[in-house]
């Protein structure tokens, strides 16, 4: 139990964003951890994201004693499309690339990520909107793969 509540606050500091309940999504794939990785990389494919960066967090907290099973938090997205936004709007850098930590919980696994949906309100500018929403759209789609995966 001391484990699982380290997670969930590994996981927010690792988000770093201030967390509702409507603006966290997470899912439990029936998966084992390996091919819960796998099935979210193809699924990022499938959905036109690059993975851009995994980053091991597992390896932390166990250079501090802790225990761990396999946890890692997937950066993705559109080079281009970050490239532009990072430019035009540098304000969305903290949030880009987008990310979602998948973490081993027994035989399954756990992914979560924040929703887009809450940039809409911390960002309200009518340019930015359209991407907001598609990646919400997109996002939800990928931890449904996830939590469907067989």
């Amino acid at each position: 139990m001391r484990i699982s509540r380290l997670v969930v606050l590994l996981i927010i500091s690792i988000i770093a964003l201030p967390l509702c309940a409507e603006e966290l999504m997470m899912v439990r794939s029936p998966k084992p951890f390996v091919e819960s990785m796998a099935a979210l990389q193809e699924s990022l494919d499938l959905h036109g994201y690059k993975v851009m960066r995994i980053q091991r967090v597992d390896v932390g907290l166990k250079s501090r004693g802790f225990s761990t099973a396999e946890y890692r938090v997937v950066f993705f997205g559109d080079a281009a499309e970050i490239q532009t936004l990072s430019q035009s709007h540098p304000e969305l850098m903290p949030f880009l690339p987008l990310k979602i930590t998948l973490f081993a919980e027994g035989d399954s696994s756990l992914a979560v990520t924040n929703s887009p949906h809450m940039l809409k309100t911390l960002y309200p500018d009518p340019d930015l909107q359209a991407h907001f929403t598609r990646w919400e759209k997109d996002v939800r789609a990928v931890m449904d793969d996830l939590m469907l995966a067989h």
